[in-house]
């Protein structure tokens, strides 16, 4: 009846046990507390002794559309608001511009200088470690429009407002010289461009008109050469005609001698042996027969063959030579050839050069003010904060009496246990 199951004895040691572990554990408060206020107290000695450290921040956004303006209605030179935020934003990412605005203000970097390394290493390691780009989550889409931001953590005596605004600036002036020059060297490339077609049109134009006046030439040499082989064959015709006509001649005063025909006369009035001594009669003769020549009578054949015989020159006798001659005179001096030889300023011929020179007078007068070009939109800049950001005192204060409180609870068990076994082992 008095027996108790083993389950109970069980329960019954073990609430004797935790009793006795609560006992001993309230024996050791003050261990337990000396341990946390000690903890506590190295927490509030780093918490307040640690160098702080301080963040700020500048925030970026794309600027307006009319900012950039100016520069796109150049038709040269295009750049977006979008895109003139990304290019601020990859020269304050880039090592040679943070590197460069180092260069140019040394003493901001003063205070973080350290034994033994150079202010160029300090600057590399601070440099891989303070600073943090602030870009947003491409898998959000709660925000409205892009941003780029540049976030600072320094030390105490650095002047971090300063170092964070002054490299904002400086990428942006950077950027500013790098469209600059870019648009000038875009420019001059255009320039060029067109200089050198206005020389290809040029040299094409020398080629077209050499070629065009020997052209000209060529074809006045092959006309004035047709003309005179013409001229040539028209006077050996004509002197063969004349020559013929003196054979002519010769045969027909032979026989009009031998007729005894003196005078000209006809085939009818030859048959009579004299004429009526009564009297005019008149005479009509029709024949469509040419009539020989020697019926011209000796006289007169021989008045036609002596003029022809002391003819020098036929040519009046043909009115395509005075023409040919005309013509030949014509071709002494080709004016056409005269006109272009002449021509004082070529290169307003040349195809294409009016646009040319507007594009080119167009280029020349284009003027961006790019050192106040407003790339970028400073939504927030860099201001002065109020309290640091390391340490947090308070998170460190709780932590280090948190800490301390499980370490004086478990310097407590193990003396416990030590007790424990101590004196399990002093019967034996």
């Amino acid at each position: 009846m008095n027996a108790i199951s083993p389950a109970v004895q069980q329960t019954f040691n073990d609430e004797i046990d935790l009793a006795a572990l609560f006992h001993s554990l309230w024996e050791q408060k003050l261990l337990i507390a000396l341990v946390t206020v000690l903890v506590g107290m190295a927490a509030a000695a780093y918490a307040f002794l640690v160098t702080p450290e301080y963040q700020v921040q500048s925030v970026l956004r794309p600027a307006a559309i009319k900012d950039l303006d100016a520069l796109n209605r150049t038709d040269v030179y295009k750049l977006s608001p979008a895109q003139a935020l990304k290019r601020v934003g990859a020269a304050m990412e880039s090592y040679d511009s943070r590197q460069e605005f180092f260069r140019a203000n040394q003493g901001l970097f003063e205070a973080l200088r350290q034994p033994g390394r150079s202010l160029e290493q300090t600057f590399e390691s601070f440099n891989q470690e303070a600073f943090k780009m602030l870009q947003p989550d491409p898998k959000k889409t709660e925000k409205l429009s892009g941003y780029v931001g540049i976030q600072l953590t320094y030390p105490k005596d650095v002047n971090g407002v300063a170092l964070v605004n002054g490299l904002v600036e400086h990428a942006v002036q950077s950027e500013r010289k790098r469209i600059s020059s870019d648009l000038e060297t875009v420019i001059q490339n255009r320039l060029n461009q067109i200089e050198l077609k206005i020389a290809a049109a040029r040299a094409n134009y020398e080629a077209s008109k050499e070629a065009r006046i020997a052209t000209l030439i060529e074809a006045d040499s092959l006309k004035r050469a047709k003309l005179r082989d013409e001229l040539k064959a028209l006077r050996q015709q004509l002197k063969t005609h004349r020559d013929n006509r003196i054979t002519q001649l010769d045969e027909a005063i032979r026989i009009a001698k031998a007729l005894g025909i003196n005078k000209p006369t006809t085939p009818s009035a030859l048959g009579e042996g004299e004429r009526m001594a009564q009297g005019s009669v008149i005479r009509t003769e029709v024949n469509n027969q040419q009539i020989p020549l020697y019926f011209m009578g000796s006289e007169a054949l021989e008045a036609e063959r002596n003029a022809l015989l002391q003819r020098r020159s036929d040519d009046f006798t043909e009115p395509r030579i005075a023409q040919i001659a005309k013509e030949l005179q014509l071709l002494e001096h080709n004016r056409q050839i005269e006109v272009l030889n002449q021509r004082e300023n070529e290169d307003l011929f040349l195809k294409g050069q009016a646009i040319w020179r507007e594009e080119a007078t167009r280029l020349r007068n284009i003027q961006v003010d790019v050192s106040d070009l407003k790339l970028v939109s400073i939504d927030q800049t860099a201001v002065e904060p109020s309290q640091p950001v390391k340490p947090k005192k308070a998170l460190i204060l709780a932590l280090g009496l948190v800490l301390g409180g499980m370490l004086g609870l478990f310097i407590a068990l193990l003396r416990n246990l030590l007790r424990r076994k101590s004196s399990a082992i002093a019967p034996a």
